[in-house]
């Protein structure tokens, strides 16, 4: 029976491996400590935290996330170790910066097997960043768990100070530091779910035909946030995937501060006194008896298809992360029931030998690998569903969120209205790498993007010279910049090209023959500056657009569009200005419609040292071919990343680019 523990109140532990569950409802860091028997810390190598996730008897995650797993192993701690601590703290990267804007963390002490020994929900938290969740103690030779709750407004620095930790406030930036570098791994949740019943709509000026005219939207699109998604992916009762997050989300806006859209139809209802529903979602045809109910595209809450859709991508993300979590767990349990029994086995010196002993070895074998063929079914179950679903929702996706070898680009047409979301490439695990799930980024962009051009060896052991890397990386890019242009209406986006030395000439061929450039790449340094600069500008005058009120008051000649800018050969042809105004307009420009694709490799700009460690964190890393650098924001898997590149020989991009600039030409 599982003991609901209070604030001070202690449980005994039955058991020596455990697990320590966390959730939070929004990423925190976790980790632990380890003290003598008066509680005292004695050095930063008796921490346990992302940056040193490990431990003699103590693993803890890699990165902030909604939830956790910590392993423990109370037998393998130090005899010197009598206490152990765990720690949540909230980033420092943004988002909440107080446990009382929150919901209470829940945390669970947890068998192996997922039997729940004691549980905590740790309520009462204000303005503390950092708490005390739980202790582990000694007792006459026995464990003992301890519901704690101590909360610090000082954060992580203060609560490692209280327990003696020297240098306290280095070792809780050098924490942060490697949280911050995991964020920057994470693919980013949806923003959170707004209170309101209504989600106003972020307009857009359609493309004008011969029956329309050519007249712009006013104000600056770039400078109004993406609208939240209302309802979660819940019609199969998964938790919601929208938890608040550092950086992500921006605050809902009102539909009334709009800039006006000329040409479109005049809703004449009050935004804040809508009360319908959202539209059902489609159900599925009745199931055979015994069978599980066959999936149907679209089957999540939303106001439109390609919201429902759009949740329903995000919600089989999350279950296929959830359910691996769970198989992996179920093998660790089974693999760790086996070494104890083995040890038991082999702990008295009568069964090491002869037939005793070899029976004791082959029942425990023969019971992992019953434990390890359950979880494999369950697991193949829950896989085969998830396929299931995927080959019913991959053909239904609209273009923004379709592969480049769907049929429903060949049927293109440049849309009204903005999407949600864009798909920049796919994501897979290792049980399953067959099952691939889209990798759907809101709009507008909240972080750049860096293609990584630089050396690395392609997952299925095929490594490549620098050269035929560079080249893959430029068609990357070439293939993200298309697919943006082409989910955006005619004129609210524009493309700008920074190529120094003109190395990417042959890859951005596609996009130069098409017109769709706002100018020829910019070359030299000369290139270079003029190019930053004026970037630079739009940025400094759209923000005090905003902070004036008078964001539909730009001076003439300001392109009002988002713009996004492809840099190559970073930093060939940068100086240090150049470098400093590239650094502002990855930290600035996405809030106000300014985004940055650098296509780079790190070494090449080793030169500039810890200079450039705040832009490259400040970008989202994609890569030319497999890797597995991406982390969910749930469990923090390993996910392999693979571009949403054209297949070889196809001519979708071409035949997309030319309608893009046919629209262009009509709308200017």
């Amino acid at each position: 029976m599982t003991a609901e523990l209070v604030r001070g109140q202690n449980h005994p532990l039955s058991q020596a491996r455990l697990e320590i569950r966390i959730a939070a409802g929004t990423p925190v860091v976790a980790g632990a400590t380890l003290g003598d028997e008066h509680g005292t810390v004695h050095g930063a190598e008796w921490v346990v935290h992302p940056g040193a996730p490990t431990l003699p008897g103590l693993e803890v995650s890699r990165q902030a996330a909604a939830d956790h797993r910590l392993a423990v192993d109370l037998g393998a701690v130090p005899e010197t170790v009598h206490r152990v601590h765990v720690l949540l703290a909230l980033p420092t990267a943004g988002g909440p910066v107080n446990f009382g804007a929150v919901a209470a963390p829940f945390v669970a002490v947890t068998g192996l097997d997922g039997t729940e020994l004691a549980s905590y929900t740790i309520i009462g938290l204000d303005a503390e960043s950092a708490v005390v969740a739980l202790e582990l103690y000694r007792r006459q030779g026995a464990w003992k768990v301890r519901a704690v709750g101590q909360g610090y407004a000082g954060g992580l620095a203060e609560l490692l100070g209280d327990q003696g930790l020297p240098q306290a406030h280095r070792i809780a930036s050098g924490i942060h530091e490697a949280v911050a570098q995991s964020l920057a791994r994470a693919v980013p949740m949806p923003p959170p779910l707004t209170a309101d019943s209504d989600r106003p709509r972020q307009t857009a000026t359609p493309t004008p035909g011969p029956e329309q005219g050519s007249s712009a939207a006013q104000g600056a699109p770039g400078a109004v946030p993406p609208q939240p998604p209302l309802s979660p992916y819940g019609a199969q009762g998964t938790p919601a995937v929208g938890a608040p997050q550092s950086g992500y989300a921006q605050g809902p806006q009102d539909a009334s501060v709009q800039p006006p859209t000329v040409g479109g139809p005049i809703d004449y209802s009050h935004p804040r006194r809508q009360s319908a529903a959202p539209p059902p979602a489609p159900t599925a045809p009745p199931a055979e008896p015994g069978q599980p109910a066959r999936p149907v595209a679209g089957d999540a809450t939303g106001w439109s298809m390609d919201e429902r859709l759009y949740n329903q991508v995000w919600g089989m993300f999350e279950d296929l992360a959830r359910s691996t979590a769970a198989y992996r767990s179920a093998v660790d349990f089974a693999e760790s029931r086996m070494e104890k029994e083995l040890d038991a086995a082999l702990a008295d010196p009568r069964s090491r030998i002869g037939g005793q002993g070899d029976a004791a070895r082959e029942a425990a074998h023969a019971k992992h690998a019953q434990l390890v063929e359950q979880a494999r079914a369950v697991y193949d179950r829950d896989l085969a569903q998830l396929t299931a679903e995927s080959e019913v929702v991959e053909p239904a996706l609209p273009p923004a969120y379709a592969r480049w070898d769907n049929p429903v680009w060949h049927g293109y047409r440049v849309p009204f209205e903005v999407p949600m979301a864009v798909r920049l490439g796919d994501l897979h695990l290792p049980e399953c790498a067959e099952l691939r799930i889209p990798m759907l980024v809101r709009l507008p962009l909240e972080r750049g993007l860096w293609i990584d051009s630089g050396a690395a060896g392609s997952l299925d052991g095929s490594f490549l010279d620098a050269h035929e890397l560079h080249r893959l990386a430029m068609d990357t890019a070439v293939a993200l910049a298309a697919r943006l242009i082409a989910v955006h209406p005619a004129g609210d986006f524009t493309l700008h090209v920074i190529d120094p030395a003109g190395s990417g000439a042959q890859a951005l061929a596609p996009l130069a023959r098409a017109g769709v450039l706002a100018a020829p790449p910019a070359v030299g340094a000369a290139g270079v500056a003029d190019t930053l600069a004026r970037l630079t500008q739009r940025v400094d005058l759209v923000q005090m657009a905003i902070r004036g009120g008078a964001a539909d008051s730009l001076p003439p000649g300001v392109d009002a569009s988002e713009q996004l800018l492809i840099v190559n050969d970073f930093p060939h042809g940068f100086d240090d200005r150049a470098v400093t105004q590239l650094r502002y307009l990855a930290d600035e420009g996405p809030s106000v419609g300014v985004h940055l694709m650098m296509v780079a490799d790190r070494d090449e700009a080793s030169a500039y040292g810890p200079l450039l460690d705040p832009l490259w964190r400040s970008l989202m890393r994609l890569t030319p071919v497999p890797d597995d650098h991406l982390a969910d924001p749930w469990v923090g898997h390993a996910w392999t990343y693979e571009p949403a590149l054209v297949p070889p020989g196809s001519q979708v991009l071409q035949q997309v680019l030319t309608q893009v600039a046919a629209a262009r030409t009509k709308y200017s």
